[in-house]
């Protein structure tokens, strides 16, 4: 999507302008902050497309952002932190962050995680029918069909990829599914979660025990990828 504003929040000038030269380079407009505060205040100003934060920065950190930007605003921010635990990670998303890549990443796959979101902020949300390659879904008509062929899931199984296709791209964590699939029914676990995205994958998978759609996020959640990930290295 060349030509969306990027907005790179972090404290170190070296990482921050090096950022901001890789997506310049790519194609998009970019602005850059130092902090939580200073983003807040080019994002009121820049609108931008898509928001770029470390978590560790003074004066407002990356945790503080995503609380300040969600309150005026639903633009796609992307965390790029050097804290690789589950619990930054869920703490993150359940704020509001719509990914989360650990440092140190590929160029390669930040664009891929970048173009991802930027879709997801164009307005698919509201698509009746989506398409993924050889997948497509058709909400209205409850339709799903793979490489030619329907596949019949059950309600709580189309329920579960509209969910996570409609939010292609982010990782949701397990709470977010139960809240989304299962209305925060009393009573629904993870291992409740887990059944039903094993169920989906078999049906839904060229080949289930290496998911192309469906991915798991160690510790966090579920991830619906809507394009192939790249090989390590490439």
């Amino acid at each position: 999507m060349s030509g969306s504003v990027v907005l790179v929040v972090d404290d170190d000038p070296e990482i921050r302008e090096s950022l901001a030269r890789e997506l310049r380079a790519a194609g998009y407009a970019v602005s850059t902050a130092a902090d939580g505060h200073d983003a807040q205040r080019v994002a009121r100003e820049a609108s931008p497309d898509l928001v770029l934060t470390d978590l560790a920065m003074p004066l407002a950190d990356g945790f503080a952002l995503i609380a300040a930007l969600r309150a005026f605003s639903r633009t796609p921010i992307i965390v790029l932190s050097v804290r690789g635990g589950d619990v930054d990670k869920v703490r993150a998303l359940d704020a509001g962050a719509d990914d989360y890549v650990t440092k140190p990443f590929s160029l390669g796959e930040l664009l891929a995680r970048v173009r991802a979101q930027l879709r997801r902020g164009g307005g698919e949300a509201e698509a009746k029918r989506l398409d993924f390659g050889t997948l497509s879904i058709d909400f209205e008509r409850r339709r799903v069909i793979e490489g030619g062929r329907e596949i019949r899931l059950t309600p709580t199984e189309f329920a579960l990829l509209e969910v996570l296709t409609r939010n292609a791209g982010k990782p949701l964590t397990l709470r977010q599914l139960i809240a989304k699939v299962w209305d925060g029914a009393p009573g629904t676990t993870a291992d409740t979660v887990r059944v039903h995205v094993g169920a989906l994958r078999r049906k839904l998978e060229p080949d289930p025990s290496d998911p192309r759609y469906v991915v798991t996020e160690p510790w966090v959640g579920y991830r619906f990828l809507p394009e192939p990930e790249e090989p390590p290295g490439s």
